[in-house]
């Protein structure tokens, strides 16, 4: 056998889904997520689904190391190489101030403390010629000074050298040289972009996270082949596609939202072959919920992140996907301010402890606690009864943190607290969906609604009605579709290069020319890394009226003239922001290539379980406040619902990881693909 092996780590759980390509079997397993060494999560896996890593042919992972590191601050101890007079680019930033009328307000210490920034005497200008050669004697002297003072990691950043590299590439080589062991990393390998702060904090972060990732990665190949794996590991970009492990022990920052890229892969997937152009893909996890556009079962892919958001954090220029994230998942707490008002995260009680019904020495109230006191979870067979849950112990939590402190310690108040919770978690959740859906000029009601992970099912009907979005879908085997995901991902590759010319049709000579060249470089890059034989690329350019300081992404077709590309700005510009003006030169900032060659991964319809089980179903006491209280609930096994089978709601569909909530008035259907289909328009059938 020669399986295809996905893992995905969470902040609660480690996730891994297994495809045998001779017997079209499937195999899918969690365990907690292990915080001391995340790999020992990972061999967990292999053991619980008795599974040798010599008998995988591939591995992709996905891992939250690199923002946990960013987010935590606990990288390796970095120092910066910039050039004389930008000592203090980190610190200045840029000029803007996200809260004006926050008097207290201050962004996130850099990731570099002054005292590790050092300059060197070195210039070049805008059009990349040598105006000050680089001081290579005040750079060896410099190493010494590095090595006194210990660091772990150096980046290097050196104004315009987006035109001209030579000097970045020099200073590299030589600190290399001169510090074993050290990580060394410059700017101009991780973006050829102009925007000397933004640069400077990417470069900062790849080495602020290098070492730790190096280390991991290497653990990892070592343990996969120690039992006696001898087939390919790849990582799961931020871009939605697979790197080499080689490019990511050079770029780790392109790891910084890896693990929740693996579902938007997948909703992409289901999108093109169910047939819907418009879905919002929606992943509630143990620590996080996050959510993604796919339009034409395609995601929007950023060229800038901001690691710890907008208002406090810091830029990184490296393709992610398009995703919101809110600190909303299972193990999220529900606590109490001072003026006793309840709110529900952004802390999470994680693995470890976990939430309290775990058992695990958890004693702050979580979601999960609360979706188990009000009967939408079954304790019994939670993970397939592989974890009993106690749900008195869960009563008792709301009962003391929650219910008595806002005098509702009554059993009928522990249960009202409990939905209470869940209620603010589904506000908290339907913000996120407003932020990716109509802050971006797209109106919820014209989406399906997809989703996965432990808890997404649960709360993907509320969130639909919250929204007025008819439709809902659950995927199979939702608990682990972010690694099923990761499954189906191709290989991918960003470039980007400045380009800062006018939209007239003299300039497209020396684009097309651009372009050219980036395809070629990225066929060798393919070639080299993945052994692809064929390739296919987008072209993407970012475009502005001219005088303006805000960029928007444009696709570029191969061979489009000056009006075709003036159409699609204007197209895309109205659409974001309103309105066009037709009159306005425009102006091109930045060219962008995407470069992708197909792995060789499992159909879709190959990959749900056998359908089995007892068809019959049994019936539990559920809460729903909007119903009057606790209803008679059906359950099924999701297992035995074969394609076509139909039931309305309130309804639980149980599986392996998750379970769906089917709300009263909505109906069910399991289609081709076994995803669960739920129609949310009740209401309005009862309208009409």
């Amino acid at each position: 056998m020669a399986y295809l092996v996905a893992v995905d780590i969470g902040g609660t759980f480690t996730d891994l889904v297994a495809f045998d390509r001779a017997t079209n079997r499937v195999l899918y397993t969690k365990a907690p997520t292990t915080y001391g060494n995340f790999a020992d999560g990972i061999m967990e896996c292999f053991g619980k689904v008795s599974l040798s890593p010599r008998e995988a042919a591939l591995v992709n992972h996905g891992t939250t190391l690199v923002i946990n590191a960013i987010v935590q601050r606990n990288g390796a101890r970095t120092a910066l190489v910039t050039t004389a007079g930008f000592r203090d680019v980190l610190e200045i930033a840029r000029g803007n101030r996200p809260d004006p009328f926050d008097l207290h307000y201050r962004r996130d210490e850099p990731l570099v403390p002054r005292e590790l920034r050092f300059e060197v005497g070195e210039r070049m200008d805008g059009r990349g010629e040598v105006v000050q050669p680089l001081d290579l004697g005040a750079l060896t002297e410099l190493a010494g000074k590095l090595r006194a003072a210990a660091v772990e990691s150096v980046a290097i950043f050196f104004m315009h050298s987006f035109a001209n590299p030579q000097h970045e590439v020099a200073a590299a080589e030589l600190l290399r040289r001169l510090l074993p062991g050290v990580f060394v990393t410059y700017s101009t390998e991780l973006t050829r972009e102009w925007y000397e702060y933004e640069r400077t904090s990417t470069v900062a972060a790849n080495a602020y996270v290098g070492p730790s990732v190096s280390t991991y990665i290497r653990r990892i190949e070592a343990d996969l082949a120690a039992g006696g794996f001898t087939g390919s590991l790849y990582m799961m970009g931020s871009n939605g596609g697979v790197l080499s492990t080689d490019r990511t022990c050079r770029q780790p920052i392109a790891l910084v939202e890896s693990g929740p890229v693996g579902g938007c892969i997948g909703a992409g997937a289901y999108a093109r072959a169910l047939g819907y152009d418009n879905v919002i893909a929606f992943d509630m996890g143990g620590t996080t919920a996050k959510c993604a556009l796919v339009e034409s079962g395609r995601f929007a892919v950023d060229s800038v992140y901001y690691a710890g958001g907008y208002k406090y954090g810091f830029p990184v220029k490296s393709p992610v996907v398009d995703i919101v994230e809110v600190g909303s998942g299972g193990g999220s707490i529900a606590w109490l301010d001072a003026q006793k008002r309840l709110h529900v995260g952004p802390q999470s009680a994680g693995s470890t402890p976990g939430p309290v019904c775990y058992g695990r020495g958890g004693t702050q109230p979580t979601v999960t606690d609360a979706n188990l006191v009000l009967g939408r979870i079954n304790a019994q067979n939670f993970l397939g009864g592989e974890l009993s849950l106690d749900v008195a112990a869960a009563r008792h939590a709301i009962e003391e943190h929650i219910a008595r402190p806002l005098e509702y310690a009554d059993d009928e108040g522990v249960v009202r607290m409990a939905d209470g919770i869940l209620s603010i978690a589904t506000v908290v959740m339907a913000g996120a969906l407003r932020r990716i859906s109509v802050e971006h000029g797209h109106d919820p009601r014209d989406f399906v609604l997809f989703c996965y992970g432990g808890g997404g099912p649960l709360h993907g009907s509320a969130l639909a009605h919250e929204l007025s979005i008819p439709t809902v879908i659950i995927p199979p085997e939702p608990g682990t579709f972010s690694a099923t995901g990761m499954l189906l991902a191709d290989a991918r590759l960003d470039d980007a290069i400045t380009f800062a010319e006018p939209l007239a049709a003299e300039t497209l000579d020396a684009l097309e020319a651009a372009y050219a060249t980036m395809e070629r470089d990225m066929a060798t890059a393919l070639t080299a890394e993945f052994g692809a034989k064929t390739f296919r690329s987008e072209r993407f350019a970012e475009m502005r009226y001219r005088g303006q300081r805000h960029n928007i992404k444009v696709p570029i077709a191969p061979g489009a003239d000056a009006a075709a590309i003036r159409t699609a700005f204007e197209r895309d510009y109205l659409r974001r922001y309103g309105h066009a003006d037709a009159d306005a030169p425009a102006e091109f900032q930045a060219l962008h290539l995407s470069g992708f060659a197909e792995l060789d991964g499992p159909e879709i319809a190959r990959l749900p379980r056998a359908s089995g089980g007892r068809a019959a179903t049994t019936t539990r006491m559920v809460y729903f406040a909007d119903a009057g209280g606790m209803l008679e609930t059906a359950v099924y096994d999701r297992y035995a619902l074969e394609p076509g089978a139909t039931g309305a709601g309130p309804a639980l569909l149980e599986e392996y990881g998750s379970t769906t909530l089917v709300w009263p008035g909505d109906r069910f259907t399991i289609g081709t693909l076994h995803e669960i289909r739920i129609d949310c328009t009740a209401e309005e059938r009862e309208a009409v």
